[in-house]
């Protein structure tokens, strides 16, 4: 027997197991939290294949049936496609009654360069509305103006980087901070985001560092700024190290006295697209203690926290 077909029989024996198991969510869980997107997808349509249901759609249903579990809910997701679980988190920080413009950034910011286009086809089949109006209140904020222009930058996406407008950026990008206001020149870095790709927008940040010997949010005064700057902060940290952004989001949403879970599935899920790998060293690093030790000290006993670690453990 190949490798190949010793995977095949061995999803085949998952679908089964997950099939006979349906009733005992934790059962479910143990069994795809490990697996790999292509190992998932191909789950699903052993799934379908087999037993004439679509597994997505079901736990759906479960999901809906169970809202307060965050074990079905974190699962849910899981089980998505990645562009599908950005519509579903967007469509949650949008219609929430503060919108969760960190949340909206994160899925903004992403590393794949198709992700977004493929997340707003996503959010239109799913919530037949568009995702960059939904987003969009009336006066417009800084986090909104920031997001568009993000969105504006997709399309400036190239597979190919130059050295040379990464270097023109970053001396813009001093020059924006300061100007003679004393606060940011939220023209010239809206400009500079809305014409950039995520890969260039990365280069110009690391040559920044390079040429003024810090990071380009040491330049962005907590003393002295205001909401774009605080927006600015976000996005800069999610393009600049993912890594390190979500290993702190990871840190700060379980030492809150009572964890948010909603944060941190999501912050998870994100860890997986910035690399699991990255995140646990930069979380080491940091904090100077495992991941998996801080995820089990914080968290209660129970399927959600055995899920979280099954996530957190992902090579």
């Amino acid at each position: 027997m190949n490798p190949l077909q010793a995977l095949n029989m061995e999803l085949s024996h998952v679908c089964q197991e997950i099939h006979a198991t349906w009733d005992q969510l934790n059962l479910v869980a143990r069994a795809l939290a490990h697996r790999t997107l292509a190992e998932r997808r191909q789950i699903k349509e052993m799934y379908r294949a087999m037993f004439g249901e679509d597994f997505v759609e079901h736990l759906r249903r479960t999901h809906m049936a169970n809202s307060k579990n965050e074990m079905c809910n974190a699962l849910y997701l899981w089980m998505l496609e990645p562009h599908e679980r950005d519509a579903v988190l967007a469509n949650d920080a949008i219609e929430r009654r503060v919108t969760d413009y960190k949340a909206l950034i994160e899925i903004y910011t992403r590393q794949k360069l198709s992700q977004l286009f493929f997340t707003k086809h996503a959010y239109l089949a799913k919530f037949k509305r568009h995702m960059d109006q939904d987003m969009i209140s009336e006066p417009s904020n800084s986090y909104q103006k920031l997001l568009l222009a993000l969105a504006a930058s997709q399309k400036s996406h190239h597979t190919d980087v130059s050295q040379h407008i990464a270097k023109c950026d970053a001396k813009r990008l001093y020059e924006a901070g300061h100007c003679s206001t004393g606060g940011t020149d939220e023209s010239l870095v809206l400009e500079i985001f809305s014409k950039r790709g995520i890969p260039q927008l990365r280069l110009a940040l690391f040559s920044y560092k390079q040429i003024y010997g810090h990071d380009y949010t040491k330049a962005l005064k907590k003393d002295t700024s205001g909401e774009f700057e605080e927006a600015l902060r976000i996005a800069i940290k999610c393009v600049h190290n993912p890594a390190q952004y979500y290993s702190r989001m990871v840190n700060k949403s379980i030492k809150m006295g009572d964890t948010d879970a909603r944060v941190l599935t999501r912050v998870m899920l994100g860890s997986t697209d910035a690399g699991m790998k990255e995140v646990r060293s930069a979380f080491e690093k940091m904090y100077g203690r495992k991941m998996q030790d801080a995820i089990c000290e914080s968290l209660p006993d129970g399927d959600y926290r055995d899920f979280i670690l099954a996530l957190s453990n992902i090579p």
